[in-house]
């Protein structure tokens, strides 16, 4: 075999790699650089405030499960994967630790006072999350919500949030608290449909172009080659 067929049958074999790599989603890949988390901030009643947590991906609430020791160990496998089963919104549903997880990773505070957190799931975790109602001192206009959801399990994790009237914030290992105006005006539990399709967009729209560009190198690889040979004949 010439080598010009050699280097031709390598271009192809590096091409289907990329493809493969490109297309096939990484079990591990939400946690944390996939789908970023997300919580609905809203002012209910006089002295109310509900925050609403909805999970990036569901492999991400499977590692959370695992830290908190709902979940077994052995999910995480030799190579840090690990991969979401049906069971599992389920189990950290019925699981307390969760319940106290949320209550000291999100805190609402109204002028330096602490308001109590009660937490609720209903629906399928994954899909609706979890709210945290929180019954503060004082009539209820702007509170301070602190976030730190899951940045112990890894700094990188990021929380976008919003809330009334358009109000929006991201949160960080480096940004944990945010001022929320609750009384300019109510939220709806759509609101954070858009963000997760956008983040869905954003990652094929990523996927196509590292496709594309493996493509492209391969058709310049091929002319390149069969000009060659011309020269050759």
């Amino acid at each position: 075999m010439s080598s010009a067929h050699r280097a031709l049958r390598l271009l192809w074999a590096a091409f289907a790699l990329a493809l493969v790599g490109a297309l096939v989603p990484d079990p591990a890949s939400a946690h944390p650089f996939g789908a970023p988390q997300q919580i609905e901030v809203a002012g209910e009643g006089d002295h109310r405030v509900r925050v609403r947590w909805l999970v990036g991906g569901a492999d991400d609430l499977t590692l959370l499960g695992i830290d908190l020791g709902v979940l077994p160990k052995d999910r995480v496998m030799l190579d840090g994967a690990v991969t979401y089963e049906d069971s599992d919104a389920e189990a950290m549903t019925k699981a307390s630790e969760l319940a106290g997880y949320l209550t000291e990773r999100i805190i609402v505070t109204q002028d330096g006072r602490s308001c109590d957190g009660e937490v609720s799931i209903a629906g399928d975790l994954t899909k609706d999350g979890a709210e945290v109602l929180f019954t503060c001192p004082e009539p209820v206009s702007t509170v301070t919500v602190t976030s730190r959801m899951l940045t112990d399990l890894h700094e990188a994790y990021r929380t976008l949030a919003r809330g009334p009237g358009g109000q929006k914030a991201v949160y960080d290992a480096r940004h944990e608290s945010a001022d929320w105006n609750v009384s300019a005006g109510g939220g709806t539990r759509s609101d954070l449909a858009p963000t997760r399709s956008a983040v869905a967009t954003d990652e094929s729209a990523r996927q196509l172009l590292v496709v594309g560009g493996v493509m492209l190198a391969a058709v310049a690889a091929g002319i390149f080659w069969y000009r060659r040979r011309r020269r050759r004949a």
